[in-house]
């Protein structure tokens, strides 16, 4: 009887684990999205709800590491405008507890980015806080 307790009360826990997981999952996508379809759609207001107002953006150019907040950059870059011809795609989202990765792909004609983006999980809402990226010639 004890085993069977313990068995049903693994399962319940495993259970609840695998359902806050597939939730987060959710609520990560979501986020991701929002720098997608925001990048997409030369909307900054939708692309910045994607990241915590300190969140970093590191990246090469020229030879040369370069860091700058990612909400100035942002706000810099985007222009309103015709929605841009590329194509967008989540790679993989690992999550650990309140920590999780993403990598991203956008596909341009003749170029392509590949984004690896941190997120934290702050009061219950997921943001990115780093973001890296490769800019990839086709």
């Amino acid at each position: 009887m004890k085993t069977k307790i313990i068995t049903l009360l693994l399962c319940i826990s495993i259970s609840a684990t695998i359902c806050a997981q597939d939730s987060d999952y959710k609520l990560i996508e979501k986020t991701v999205s929002y720098y997608l379809d925001g990048g997409t759609n030369n909307d900054f207001e939708t692309l910045k709800k994607a990241f915590h107002k300190t969140a970093t953006m590191k990246f090469i150019r020229n030879g040369k590491y370069i860091e700058v907040n990612a909400i100035e950059f942002f706000k810099k870059a985007i222009k309103p405008g015709p929605k841009q011809n590329r194509k967008t795609y989540v790679s993989y989202i690992n999550i650990s507890g309140n920590a999780a990765n993403a990598k991203l792909q956008i596909d341009y004609e003749t170029f392509s980015f590949t984004d690896y983006m941190n997120l934290i999980k702050i009061d219950g809402e997921w943001k990115v806080v780093s973001k890296i990226f490769y800019r990839n010639q086709n």
